[in-house]
């Protein structure tokens, strides 16, 4: 058996060693389920497990499972990982896990999927869930140092790939630096961008700008003005989700959504161009041309929000954007730190991890309270829905340029 980025995978260790590379975590109370095409590895989906565990609760938990999966249309096959540490006390192989998988059973079957091989791990333990043989599957299961002592771990980690035991993306050098004048600086450029934030004008020059920034190759931090003004500007509702929009789907669907939602009214305003710091000033602003109208419309932007829009995301951007905001975020607290998370943990979902984006979207809330995008976005994460992108192998993020979603 193969991933998409040519590692071979030929034991259970090496499958399951394989899970914490995908997301980037160790999970925890959580159903992994790993599409298969053939013998190669497809999308790698991460859900919780279901807290209720009636008949009921169960049957439903079960169809939104085979719904998620039915969205890897070239798939014939699946795998399934419990991680848990539920039942091994009692020196049985997680019990819940297995009214759950018999859930599953039936209705992956009925979406064309054949259940190939599920496991059960545990802190200490793992095991299969079909094997009886007590030479193979002692109870109460084998070693968890086999599965972190594997060959493909060995190989992922020698590839440069890294495991976190927790959904924390923030470490000591993520947190803002307090700087009483700074803060000044910032909220006096946002007093000049709320004068005109409703100019079509303005709205341009503060899309040129954020293009260089997301276009550039170099992982520059960005000096005392610039810092101030990107973060002013991400303080601004309506212009930070044209940042997203641009970065996700380019200027024209960033600048039609905002026409269509009636943003501007005041439309060839030369007053209302923006003063932009020297350093990310436009080498040649002149030349840049209004960008014509569009027939997108004002749901653009949710379904952007939301992973429906467009087929295919730009990730280059989108990780762009994340490493922008991280250093950001580092520049002060407050609203423009409680934004900067906000995406970065939309961006974690968007990419899959609903873990990471529930982690950095609590960040954001208690950096700011009530932060109504943050909210949002965290009750989307809550209810576990997927983004749309990461429901579709052509779509997904790849993180090791394969098939994971």
């Amino acid at each position: 058996m193969t991933a998409d980025n040519g590692v071979t995978i030929s034991r259970p260790e090496d499958i399951l060693g394989f899970i914490p590379h995908a997301l980037g975590l160790w999970p925890k109370e959580s159903l992994v389920a790993m599409t298969l095409r053939g013998q190669t590895l497809g999308a790698t989906l991460r859900v919780d497990l279901p807290g209720e565990r009636s008949d009921q609760a169960l049957a439903a938990y079960a169809r939104r499972i085979g719904g998620y999966l039915e969205a890897d249309h070239g798939a014939d096959g699946v795998l399934l990982a419990f991680f848990s540490d539920d039942g091994w006390d009692a020196g049985v192989a997680v019990p819940h896990g297995l009214a759950i998988l018999e859930a599953l059973e039936p209705v992956l079957a009925q979406g064309g999927l054949a259940l190939r091989d599920a496991w059960f791990i545990g802190s200490e333990y793992w095991r299969s869930a079909f094997c009886t043989d007590a030479d193979c599957c002692p109870h109460p299961g084998r070693p968890v140092d086999q599965i972190r002592d594997s060959r493909l771990n060995a190989e992922m980690v020698f590839r440069g790939s890294n495991v976190m035991e927790s959904p924390r993306l923030l470490g000591p050098d993520d947190q803002a630096v307090v700087d009483p004048e700074f803060i000044r600086r910032e909220d006096g450029i946002l007093a000049e961008l709320l004068r005109r934030w409703r100019s079509r004008k303005a709205f341009e020059d503060l899309l040129d700008v954020w293009t260089g920034v997301l276009d550039s190759d170099r992982p520059r931090d960005f000096d005392c003005e610039a810092a101030a003004f990107l973060r002013a500007s991400l303080r601004v509702p309506s212009w930070r989700d044209a940042v997203v929009v641009l970065a996700v789907a380019g200027r024209t669907v960033a600048c039609g959504g905002a026409e269509a939602f009636g943003l501007f009214e005041q439309e060839e305003d030369e007053q209302g161009a923006l003063a932009v710091p020297p350093s990310l000033a436009s080498p040649a602003p002149a030349a840049r041309k209004r960008t014509p109208a569009t027939d997108v419309s004002a749901s653009s932007y949710g379904e952007v929000f939301l992973g429906l829009y467009p087929q295919n995301p730009d990730w280059k951007r989108l990780t762009r954007l994340d490493q922008v905001l991280a250093m950001l975020s580092r520049h002060g607290g407050g609203e423009a730190r409680a934004a900067s998370l906000t995406i970065r943990g939309w961006v974690q979902w968007c990419r899959g991890s609903g873990s990471f984006a529930h982690a950095l979207l609590s960040q954001a809330e208690s950096e700011q309270s009530g932060y109504r995008l943050a909210e949002l976005l965290a009750e989307v994460v809550r209810r576990g829905s997927i983004c749309g992108w990461a429901k579709s192998e052509s779509s997904a993020w790849r993180k090791f340029g394969g098939a994971v979603a």
